[in-house]
């Protein structure tokens, strides 16, 4: 092959690369690199949320609350970087509430260090409910070990601690899953049941990644997720 024919091929090459970038860009309906980017999408807010210390670059895309994904780039150094996220409003006491239920359908790497979690907030931010239904590499519950148990369509080891501003309960799944239905009701209910809190207003329902590394670049994509009540 000669220089000519070489330089050719490169240059189509590099053009390809930009029409595909600037294709995927221009297919999703919203997006931002902004650390603090958001969207409002059918009674949901979609959120970049870069609120960690020594992040690195993030970039959310939304076509609607439900589909939705981050590219992050974050080093591989402690502490976590993000929480990009969907979220619906509930505001409910939990006794009021006859149903409140979730589904998600994500597609993950198996690389990085980070968790797809539920985030449930309640009592005015007093409370935190995380349920991890995936995580990979060092990552790990505030708290201590509380107990094994299978609620809400799921098995988790629950962990019971705080992060100095409000009380964690962190559920997290015996073994990774990239899609199903958790009634966050149940859940609930069965802390309150152990009397760690009473009936509490039910505020924001979120779901995303808690990333605290992802060196190199890593693909988040969420396919579907909605939250329900009744």
């Amino acid at each position: 092959m000669n220089k000519l024919m070489r330089a050719l091929i490169v240059a189509m090459a590099a053009v390809l690369t930009v029409s595909v970038a600037a294709g995927t860009a221009q297919a999703a309906t919203w997006s931002s690199s902004d650390r603090w980017g958001t969207w409002s999408n059918g009674g949901y807010t979609v959120r970049n949320n870069i609120w960690g210390s020594g992040y690195g670059p993030q970039t959310i895309w939304a076509n609607s609350y439900s589909n939705w994904g981050v590219w992050a780039n974050h080093p591989n150094t402690g502490g976590i970087k993000a929480y990009p996220h969907s979220e619906r409003m509930v505001n409910r006491r939990l006794s009021s509430l006859g149903s409140l239920s979730s589904s998600f359908n994500v597609s993950y790497p198996n690389a990085g260090a980070y968790t797809t979690a539920y985030d449930i907030w309640a009592d005015n931010n007093a409370y935190e409910i995380m349920l991890w239904m995936n995580k990979v590499g060092a990552v790990g519950p505030i708290g201590s070990w509380q107990a094994s148990v299978s609620v809400g369509g799921h098995s988790w080891n629950v962990y019971r601690g705080s992060n100095g501003a409000n009380q964690v309960f962190s559920f997290v799944r015996t073994s990774n899953t990239g899609a199903g239905q958790v009634d966050v009701k149940a859940v609930m209910d069965w802390i309150r049941g152990r009397g760690w809190f009473g009936d509490v207003t039910v505020g924001a329902v979120q779901f995303g990644y808690e990333i605290t590394s992802s060196s190199g670049g890593l693909n988040f994509n969420t396919n579907s997720y909605s939250v329900s009540f009744g």
